[in-house]
Order: C-alpha cells, then sequence, then structure tokens
C-alpha cells in the first residue's frame, strides 16, 4: 500500500500534525486562513493592497485568495471594492462562538431564565443584523442551538452592540441602515437612534419595547472579552405584552446586567477599575 493510498483512506492519527517542510502541509489554506485573520472589529473593511501589506504578498496572489474566498462566500465586496467578512465566515464564527462564548454562556442563560421565567438569549453583531447564537426558553433549560438573524436597530441586543462599537464603524453602519418599520414602535430615525445608543452607553443596558414586533418587550446588556470589547449581548425577552418594559427594567436591570457581567469575566474580562 502506497502513502497516497494510506492518506486516501483518512489520517493516520499517530502521525504527528504536519511542519511547514512537510509535504501534508497546505500553504493555500495558510494564506486563506490568514485573509481572514485579519479582519477585526476596528478593521471590518479591508482592500487587496491592505490585506497584500499585512501578509507580506504581493497583490496579485493576495487577489487571487481573496476571489477564492469570495466565491466560497466567506468574503463579499462592497460598493467602495473592499472587502468585509459575508455569511460564511461569520456563521462560522458563530459555530466557533458555541463551543466557547457560548460554552459559557449557557449556565448562565439557564439560571437567568429559570429566574426570571422568560427567554434568555445571546448574539454577536453581522453587520446590521444580530446573529443570535445561544436561547434558553422561558422558565426551562430547553435551549435552541440553531442561530437565527434578526435586524439590529429594533432589538435590545442590537442596540447594545450599535452602541458600542467603534465611532467610525458605527458611522458608516447607521449611513447604509434602513430603519424598517417592524413592531408598532420601532425607531424608523437614524437621528432617534443615534439618541438611543448613546443613552445605552450611559445606562449601561437596552430596552426593545415593542420594536421588532407587537407584544414583544426585552432587555439587554453587554459582554466583554478580555480587553474590554463588546464582543457580545445578553437579553432577557418577553412575548405577549406580560410585562411593562418600565417594570421590566425595574426587575430585571440588575439581573441582566450580573449575567453579562459574570459571562464577560468567565472570558476574561477582569472589570471596571481592575
Amino acid at each position: 500500500m502506497t502513502s497516497m493510498e494510506v492518506d486516501e483512506e483518512g489520517p493516520d492519527e499517530s502521525r504527528p500534525s504536519p511542519t511547514l517542510r512537510q509535504a501534508r502541509y497546505s500553504r493555500s489554506l495558510e494564506r486563506g486562513l490568514a485573509i481572514l485573520a485579519c479582519y477585526t472589529p476596528a478593521r471590518p473593511l479591508l482592500g487587496i493592497a491592505e490585506l497584500a501589506e499585512q501578509l507580506g504578498t504581493t497583490r496579485s496572489t493576495t487577489h487571487r485568495y481573496v476571489s477564492t474566498l469570495v466565491s466560497l462566500g466567506y468574503l463579499e465586496q462592497d460598493a467602495s471594492r473592499k472587502y468585509r467578512l459575508a455569511l460564511g465566515a461569520i456563521d462560522l464564527g458563530a459555530a466557533l462562538n458555541a463551543t466557547g462564548l457560548c460554552k459559557h454562556a449557557r449556565p448562565e442563560l439557564e439560571a437567568l431564565a429559570r429566574r426570571a421565567c422568560y427567554s434568555a438569549e445571546i448574539a454577536v453583531l453581522d453587520g446590521l443584523e444580530i446573529l443570535l447564537v445561544g436561547r434558553v426558553l422561558a422558565g426551562t433549560r430547553a435551549s435552541v442551538e440553531a442561530t437565527l438573524r434578526l435586524p439590529a436597530h429594533c432589538t435590545s441586543m442590537g442596540k447594545v452592540l450599535l452602541a458600542y462599537l467603534p465611532s467610525e464603524q458605527q458611522a458608516k453602519l447607521l449611513s447604509e441602515v434602513q430603519l424598517l418599520e417592524r413592531g408598532p414602535r420601532t425607531i424608523t430615525s437614524v437621528a432617534a437612534l443615534h439618541v438611543q445608543l448613546e443613552e445605552v452607553r450611559n445606562e449601561g443596558f437596552a430596552i426593545d419595547d415593542e420594536e421588532l414586533m407587537e407584544g414583544t418587550r426585552a432587555i439587554a446588556a453587554p459582554v466583554r472579552d478580555e480587553s474590554g470589547d463588546v464582543i457580545a449581548a445578553v437579553g432577557l425577552v418577553t412575548y405577549g405584552r406580560v410585562i411593562e418594559v418600565d417594570e421590566l427594567v425595574d426587575r430585571f436591570a440588575g439581573a441582566i446586567l450580573t449575567t453579562a457581567g459574570r459571562i464577560s469575566r468567565q472570558i476574561g474580562w477582569r472589570g471596571d477599575g481592575e
């Protein structure tokens, strides 16, 4: 049996992982992943020249790899002809979050849902939408694993994630947003949304008062990573007008902030002033 036949049957777990000098090491895969790693919350949009400079490759080589990532759905080009992460990369990131962020969040979401008897959720930002990556149903330990996308501007978790963006990134997103009416109290003015986002930063939490859909109210708080950056939002969601928004805030603002703080500390955040 040749070495090629062994490889076709599957990897031999007794072998060490390939090194840079071994034939099984894929330089193309390395470069593709390196391109994706160039994107950060502070640099969500990059051109070929910027990517080539970061990678130390020629523009033509970089363009070839970028074109492949576009065709596979991991990157997309915007009106400025620069590139940003596309749904393929975001969904991959959500899957990775499920093994990291959501691993730490799950027990806290369960405790919050059980105590409040409302659904507890966690989400990350994907452009002008939020990606729901974890949910524990009201008063239970039952979770929903499938991801769900919702508009950021009319959800409490979305407003948290928009509020804590770097100012330039926030301004760019808000210049592109279409404030479509979803519920009876959806914010349809960019100026009004700006005011609410400023309030979120001042208060430390956000609310949704029938903005996403009639009868739905929610409250959310930010989850921070080791550097203090907001990487996710935790929300408590109610349906069917079971509680007024003022009561929701009075009863659960402390709990949602505590839950977000606990998750943040589990992923490395040391807290303000520590």
